[in-house]
């Protein structure tokens, strides 16, 4: 990552939340591509040595993201992506929790992640913003490395979105 792009995470256990805001390199349609097709999401997604396999992906309200973060030794975490609000290329709100392969819910923490796009000529700041219902579940999020995960996957996207032609 450049020492010129914008990156926070900050966490507010007060108000039950997780806040990112990165920027990337690259063109909006670039980086929203990049968040909205499974394509390219699994070429970033989990962090190394990790892989994300998409399962199924209906990118539309009231659609699914359904995939496998898959580990070295093939042990597969499944969870699900359910959006409930898109405009093209600024936002989209998505309800993120765990599943079984077959997409069943499962218990365990949930999330609602809001991501916004913004350009900024030959830079797009992406911001997440993750609203948990309990503080118990933004700590479960935290215990499990989320933070060093997360930062881990948009470092692959830094690397991987020269590579990509829009």
């Amino acid at each position: 990552m450049s020492k010129h792009l914008a990156f926070d995470f900050s966490v507010n256990k007060e108000n039950k939340t997780i806040t990112v805001k990165r920027e990337f390199a690259a063109s909006l349609p670039l980086v929203w591509d990049a968040y909205t097709k499974s394509e390219i999401l699994d070429q970033w997604w989990a962090p190394k040595p990790w892989k994300a396999r998409t399962k199924t992906m209906d990118f539309r309200e009231g659609g699914r993201w359904h995939y496998a973060m898959v580990g070295p030794e093939g042990e597969q975490h499944w969870a699900a992506a359910d959006y409930s609000g898109i405009q093209d290329q600024k936002k989209f709100i998505a309800l993120d929790t765990f599943t079984d392969e077959a997409g069943t819910l499962k218990t365990g923490p949930e999330s609602k992640w809001e991501v916004t796009f913004t350009s900024e000529g030959a830079v797009t700041l992406v911001e997440v913003h993750i609203t948990f219902p309990d503080l118990s579940d933004l700590e479960s999020h935290i215990k499990m490395g989320f933070k060093e995960g997360f930062t881990m996957a948009l470092g692959n996207l830094d690397e991987l979105l020269p590579t990509l032609k829009k």
